[in-house]
């Protein structure tokens, strides 16, 4: 069963963890070199692999007694808070050998890799794994994730620039920080309460 409240959340806090990434950066370069439609391809097709990835880690935790996955989940929600609130903007961003022509399958795939290498193991990956022990509902928390990093790739790639102009980046960084926290409360309240 598909939960919109689920998917609302997974969502919101994808995309916020996500849009001051430098994924994001990455995909606003690539699109600037190359058709967007190419690029945006590939990107999805890495994202989308690493939203099954995450799915299937939540899932595996959904087995453990529930206090427990509440107690590591609410720990693992305020790591992630401390990690956007402590994190530097170092200036350097992904890079990838830029594809020698400007075929679908050429850009693509640089798209493809530079995600797939860049995303490994990274913050909205292991929220995506929480968010899916949290709720139990895979489906639900697979298709918020998917959409809120797709929506920050079609940023990047189409306007990310201009959207930095008007919000600041420290901004949606300490709001998504700030999700997190609550949630990491969340979690620890249910924990202790079981």
């Amino acid at each position: 069963m598909i939960s919109f409240t689920v998917m609302a959340i997974t969502f919101g806090v994808v995309f916020l963890a996500e849009l001051p990434d430098k994924t994001a950066l990455a995909g606003l370069m690539l699109g600037t070199r190359y058709r967007a439609s190419y690029v945006f391809a590939g990107v999805a097709a890495a994202f989308a692999v690493h939203v099954t990835l995450a799915i299937a880690a939540g899932s595996v935790l959904t087995l453990l007694p529930h206090r427990l996955v509440q107690a590591v989940v609410g720990l693992l929600f305020l790591a992630g808070a401390l990690m956007l609130l402590m994190k530097k903007d170092d200036g350097e961003g992904e890079h990838i050998k830029a594809p020698a022509d400007q075929s679908f399958w050429k850009v693509s795939g640089a798209g493809f890799m530079l995600i797939l290498v860049a995303e490994f193991g990274d913050l909205t990956q292991i929220m995506t794994a929480n968010l899916a022990a949290r709720y139990d509902s895979p489906v639900s928390v697979g298709i918020g994730a998917v959409l809120a990093l797709w929506a920050v790739a079609g940023i990047g790639i189409l306007g990310g620039r201009t959207l930095m102009r008007y919000v600041p980046l420290r901004l949606i960084t300490r709001v998504a920080a700030g999700l997190m926290l609550a949630l990491a409360g969340f979690s620890l309240v249910e924990a202790v309460a079981g």
